[in-house]
């Protein structure tokens, strides 16, 4: 019997392009000759939940449970259902007509979000400030629907993820399975009659489920139970960067009543082994890097050695079959930054696997998907960019590295430019020195629009510490070489690393308002510092001076850790201030004003020369300390 593969991005991811995952291995197994369909679900039940005939649906049931939260919609409810269906086409399309119907009087009802939309954004002159003006209102429109939802009928319910709350953090499945014992709700009912339809039509008799973050495993779950129920021949595995980092460790056998497989890190092998095998090809104990049930005990099968595709051996990505018509363009914050993960169309790609640095001490370096780095050839991309513009029609790539290696960036450059490809594109990097004046002008010629790196804690005793290998001078240098070459510089910051003080953070707001102040970087995030298990932290905690507190593992998932730092401060007070400034500073605005401004306790005087990213700039010498 010859294995026919259906593979599935469950609820919900990104909303405005594709998740990569299903056209990788889609175009691996492909290669080997097997029958392979894949789905995003997520773009499917989005685009079926957001119609006027579903809302009406919404609003029918919120009256039946006796739910009115957010009256305001319900009075409107007529209007909603009325302009919804324009207002998805808009955001699908984004036509210089629909734009002026969305801004004109009367057109949206006024909800919550739009009664209170912030009118001082300064939009662009001309046809496209209308267009990204009424891409705002209504997105500001559908999140008033998705809050309604959430509110009344599914409380699960959320646009990038689904019941992410219970699958953060899991180390126990109890609360999984006993919300899988529920009935489904209304959104779920809507995703298993899409499901069922692509099953009756495909006929599978193995469906995959790629899980790459919380947010997407419950929504896998409930459609893998219904599957065991009404199509109990079919096989179900589940993969991706959630299984790889949280269920390494998997005792809890419950979890093999809705599925049959879970494979680690890439793919490719263990799938490929999992259709040998249901194809009496191989036997079981020949599987690779997978876990099963085999007499009431979870067993992790890993034949040695492991059959390895490298990375430049491999083919494109196969795009071909997603629906990239009813993909959405959403413009919820205006910042330039967060418009490529929400508003523009990507091509998702790989110049390397893993990372070629694999050293710093707060990552998963222990982990396939960080430290098992692989390289390719720009002829090599070439060919898959060819491919890819030739499936989809779209000519804009997300190159998706941990960090994509200097040298490789310049021979893709230089390759685009001699072939006259025309592409736009960015990608994540380390702010390494390679990346001089020369580089970052080749890189803008040949399609680069924008960079995300990690300037992490701007410290440079906490950098050397977590094993950066970068300082706050060479950040400062490379990021004023990309932006001077308009390429957009986003920067990731975190704050809680081990053994940071007070002293220290307010020493790093101050570093990143001077680089926005001198447009080294337009664009930032700061997040909390979290201990994993996989990290060199997590395995060594008295090293960088803290202690581990928990969770308790309890046989299902096992990745964020708790910790006491006893030399580090109370960062959690912090959050608020340092995002109030983050959000003037990404505005161009509130420079002036003294970092104590944004805090409501006292905070140190920043140590720092207020003119120190400038002195950098000039290379001059720093006469006080940093």
């Amino acid at each position: 019997m010859q294995a026919k593969v259906l593979l599935i991005t469950p609820p919900f991811t990104q909303l405005n392009t594709a998740y990569p995952a299903t056209a990788y291995i889609k175009g691996f197994l492909e290669e080997k000759e097997v029958l392979v369909s894949h789905v995003d679900l997520s773009i499917e039940l989005f685009t079926s939940i957001f119609t006027g005939d579903f809302l009406q649906e919404i609003f029918q049931e919120a009256e039946e449970m006796g739910n009115n939260h957010f009256p305001l919609i319900q009075e409107m409810k007529a209007l909603y259902i009325a302009r919804v269906d324009a207002v998805i086409a808009f955001l699908q399309k984004q036509d210089i007509d629909t734009a002026k119907k969305i801004l004109g009087k009367d057109f949206l009802p006024l909800g919550h979000r739009l009664l209170s939309v912030n009118a001082a954004i300064r939009w662009e002159v001309g046809d496209i400030g209308v267009i990204d003006k009424a891409k705002h209102y209504a997105t500001l429109f559908v999140e008033e629907i998705g809050d309604f939802i959430r509110a009344n009928v599914d409380d699960f319910f959320s646009f990038t993820k689904y019941a992410e709350q219970i699958a953060t953090s899991a180390s126990s499945f109890n609360e999984i399975a006993e919300f899988l014992n529920y009935q489904p709700t209304i959104i779920e009912d809507c995703m298993l009659t899409i499901l069922e339809d692509k099953l009756e039509h495909i006929k599978p008799n193995l469906v995959c489920f790629t899980i790459p973050f919380p947010g997407n495993l419950f929504s896998a779950l409930r459609c893998a139970q219904f599957i065991k129920q009404f199509f109990p021949k079919v096989k179900i595995a589940i993969g991706g960067g959630y299984c790889n980092t949280e269920l390494r460790a998997i005792e809890d056998p419950r979890v093999f009543d809705y599925i049959d497989f879970i494979s680690l890190d890439d793919g490719e092998g263990p799938l490929l082994k999992i259709v040998k095998y249901l194809e009496g090809l191989v036997q079981i104990d020949e599987l690779e890097r997978t876990f099963v049930l085999e007499k009431g005990r979870v067993v992790y099968k890993d034949k040695k050695p492991n059959t390895i595709f490298h990375h430049k051996n491999l083919p494109a990505p196969n795009y071909s079959g997603l629906p990239f018509e009813k993909y959405l363009s959403f413009l919820d914050i205006v910042n330039p930054m967060h418009r490529m993960w929400t508003d523009y169309r990507w091509n998702k790609l790989t110049v390397s696997h893993g990372c070629y640095w694999k050293q710093c001490s707060f990552c998963d370096v222990s982990l396939d998907y960080i430290g098992n780095y692989q390289n390719t050839t720009a002829d090599d991309l070439i060919g898959k960019i060819e491919k890819i513009i030739n499936d989809t029609g779209i000519t804009g790539f997300h190159f998706v590295d941990e960090a994509a290696p200097p040298k490789m960036l310049k021979a893709l450059a230089i390759k685009l430019i001699e072939k006259k490809l025309k592409i736009t594109w960015w990608t994540n990097i380390r702010f390494e020195k390679t990346f001089d004046k020369e580089l970052c002008e080749l890189m803008a010629r040949s399609g680069c629009i924008a960079v995300t790196g990690g300037l992490e804690v701007a410290s440079d005793r906490l950098l050397d510490k977590m094993k950066k290998g970068v300082d706050i001078a060479q950040v400062t240098r490379v990021t004023h070489n990309f932006s001077e070459q308009n390429i957009l510089v986003h920067a990731y910051l975190m704050y809680g690393f081990p053994t940071q003080t007070e002293q220290e953070t307010i020493d790093s707001l101050e570093v990143v308002r001077q680089l926005f102040e001198k447009n080294c970087i337009q664009s930032a995030f700061w997040h909390q510092f979290t201990t994993t298990i996989h990290s060199p932290i997590g395995k060594n905690p008295q090293a960088f001076g803290i202690k581990i507190t928990g969770p308790v593992f309890q046989g299902f998932a096992h990745n964020d850790l708790y910790h006491e730092d006893p030399n580090g401060a109370d960062h959690t007070k912090f959050t608020k201030g340092l995002n109030l400034a983050l959000a003037s500073y990404l505005n161009q605005v509130g420079f002036e004003k003294e970092l104590q401004d944004w805090f409501d306790f006292p905070v140190a005087t920043t140590r720092h020369p207020k003119n120190l990213i400038k002195q950098f700039l000039e290379k001059k010498p720093i006469t006080r300390a940093i």
